[in-house]
């Protein structure tokens, strides 16, 4: 969504005064910026982490940046695919190396995102190496991942300069993705322009209110967000959510069968914001001691598949970790390093793809990766 696409809701950002002396707006948000339990951090995670590590290291990293899967292809589909990179990717990595206090690997995975994806108004959501190709649009919430890996290496770090690029980065974001108040999911730089509706997964409550804005602007924002993604809820007896709300029509408009992997990353962005659902934190924890939180499901609930995701167990165990719920981290993980290929001598070794194809996705990985994290 271009991925596979605490509580901080305070409209404005508060000033905190330590040792006499007023933080600003940008030093407050630095200091919200990590994750609270970091259950991943446990050295019961550091063979998989490691391994994981090298196998993204050794066989899906190239010249500029993560490929978007180990096997390459023409790079000219309309969706990215072999060795394209991905701003989802960098920003996904930026995270992990700023979670594990890894600052030279961070500096050197932030230099590589700027070069390959820095544009006027945005980050490209893909570069084609192949062509030389970078895409003139962006994605909301792969923007705004990158944004929220620069606060926290400013907070893992202590180093200004990487919250004053933060700063800077959003501030340019608010500009070009969000018009009166509302955030929209892509910019596009040839035409000027924005879509016209917003998918709920790209809601990054706890990014956006990072954001160092005029307190007016930062709280409307975060309230139309707020509003919208709580208002995607399918409700108790299914607690996922919409897709995607359409302001044209003012409504939600979703697909007939809702991915989870998506679902999962507004309910992660709604935990980080302390609103999330107790049912559906509680249904995510019920299908993953079962084993059987598959891939897509109908509106009312109906597994619609069987496909055992690495992503979605790694978002799950992200949820737990948020919650609180070491239990379920660590039951997730469990179930995500069930599906990793360990043992085989062969290319996927330390990675989660499948062995039969030999195709392995940056998504599945990285994410998985940034789960150990948490």
């Amino acid at each position: 969504m271009m991925i596979r696409l605490i509580a901080i809701l305070g409209a404005c950002a508060a000033i905190l005064v330590a040792c006499g002396q007023s933080a600003t707006p940008s030093e407050d948000a630095a200091k919200k910026a990590l994750p609270p339990n970091r259950y991943g951090a446990s050295a019961a995670h550091d063979e998989g982490r490691a391994a994981l590590e090298a196998f993204i290291a050794n066989r899906m990293t190239g010249r500029d940046g993560i490929y978007t899967n180990l096997i390459d292809t023409a790079q000219d589909g309309t969706a990215a695919s072999g060795h394209e990179i991905l701003s989802e990717s960098s920003g996904l990595l930026m995270r992990y190396y700023a979670l594990s206090g890894r600052r030279a690997s961070f500096e050197a995975t932030w230099n590589r995102a700027r070069a390959a994806f820095d544009m006027n108004a945005s980050f490209s959501y893909r570069y084609s190496p192949l062509s030389d190709r970078r895409y003139p649009v962006n994605a909301a919430v792969d923007d705004l991942r990158i944004i929220r890996a620069l606060y926290e290496a400013g907070a893992a770090f202590k180093d200004a300069a990487y919250t004053s690029e933060a700063d800077r980065y959003g501030q340019r974001f608010y500009a070009y993705n969000v018009k009166e108040g509302r955030l929209y999911d892509f910019y596009d730089e040839t035409y000027k322009t924005t879509n016209d509706f917003l998918t709920l997964c790209y809601i990054d409550l706890k990014t956006l209110g990072m954001l160092n804005l005029p307190e007016g602007d930062k709280g409307r924002l975060l309230e139309n967000a707020r509003r919208t993604a709580e208002g995607g809820y399918l409700g108790d007896a299914f607690p996922f959510y919409e897709t995607r709300y359409d302001y044209g029509k003012g409504e939600y408009a979703s697909p007939q069968d809702i991915r989870t992997v998506e679902s999962l990353v507004t309910i992660l962005h709604l935990s980080e914001a302390g609103l999330a659902h107790p049912e559906s934190v509680a249904y995510i924890k019920k299908q993953v001691e079962a084993g059987k939180l598959y891939g897509t499901y109908s509106r009312n609930g109906e597994p619609k598949d069987d496909v055992r995701s690495t992503a979605i167990y790694a978002l799950a165990a992200m949820i737990g970790s948020v919650a609180g719920d070491k239990e379920m981290y660590e039951q997730a993980i469990a179930r995500m390093n069930e599906l990793r290929t360990t043992g085989t001598g062969g290319p996927l070794d330390g990675g989660f793809g499948d062995p039969a194809t030999g195709q392995a996705y940056s998504f599945d990985n990285l994410t998985a990766l940034l789960a150990y994290a948490y």
